[in-house]
């Protein structure tokens, strides 16, 4: 899994998108709307993720955040036992920090702020790459 993490309109799809340029990927972006794709799903063998912290919002509309942060890692070990079936195959999550900066005064913001924090540290600790993105310029983390 690879995880790319950076602040809004910082380049990170467009760097994504040199990165894999070459690969056949499937590209699902939750700026758009489209839903999360499964795991069992996948049709091609690059997957990329974009906007997870739009569908961890969605998440933290239905349920707390504990429980949201449990359902990611039950998605991203169905996702990293997809990535070891075949060799090849490579999930690339992108999501927007959205962690830093004043702390919101709705509940559900605080919520939805804390969780995509607590899931993107999951992400990166499960991920093999990591990179962070300022104005299109990236910095490998791990």
């Amino acid at each position: 899994m690879h995880f790319i993490i950076g602040g809004s309109f910082n380049g990170k799809a467009a760097w994504v998108k040199r990165q894999y340029a070459e690969e056949k990927a499937s590209w699902h972006s939750a700026y758009k709307g489209v839903r999360l794709p499964e795991a069992a799903d996948a049709a091609t063998d690059c997957v990329i993720l974009e906007g997870i912290e739009q569908w961890i919002r969605e998440d933290i509309k239905r349920m707390d955040k504990d429980p949201a942060r449990a359902l990611w890692k039950e998605r991203l070990d169905d996702w990293l036992r997809w990535e070891a079936g075949v060799q090849e195959r490579k999930l690339v999550l992108i999501g927007t920090d959205i962690t830093k900066g004043i702390v919101p005064m709705e509940k559900e913001d605080r919520d939805w702020r804390d969780a995509a924090g607590w899931i993107f540290q999951d992400a990166a600790a499960a991920a093999e790459r990591v990179d962070l993105i300022w104005y299109g310029i990236s910095r490998k983390l791990k």
